[in-house]
């Protein structure tokens, strides 16, 4: 009786580990997804009021216009500090868009 209840239990454990096994197949976790970002940089030397605008922070219609106007009158922008020359453009509105201008 002692062997017959022994073989029973072995085989009950061999059951649930078997089905444990192929009920719930693991599966692997993904790796995480990271947003990359690359936006192109609004160019100072041709961009219209529209573009600069839409594209740059803090940069209403009336500041896209004196961009435009400024590079107008005195030429290519040959840096994007200077930038600082448009009225109503200042340091801190420069180094939150810093990153966004380029001149070519």
């Amino acid at each position: 009786m002692r062997n017959l209840s022994l073989s029973a239990l072995l085989a009950t454990l061999l059951f649930t580990v078997s089905v444990a096994a192929t009920a719930a197949p693991a599966t692997p976790t993904p790796a995480p997804v990271t947003a990359i970002t690359q936006t192109a940089k609004t160019n100072l030397n041709n961009a219209d009021a529209d573009t600069l605008q839409r594209e740059l922070s803090g940069i209403g219609a009336g500041k896209a216009q004196a961009i435009v106007a400024h590079r107008d009158s005195n030429g290519a922008f040959t840096s994007v500090d200077e930038l600082l020359e448009v009225k109503g453009i200042g340091k801190s509105l420069l180094d939150k868009n810093r990153d966004r201008l380029t001149v070519e």
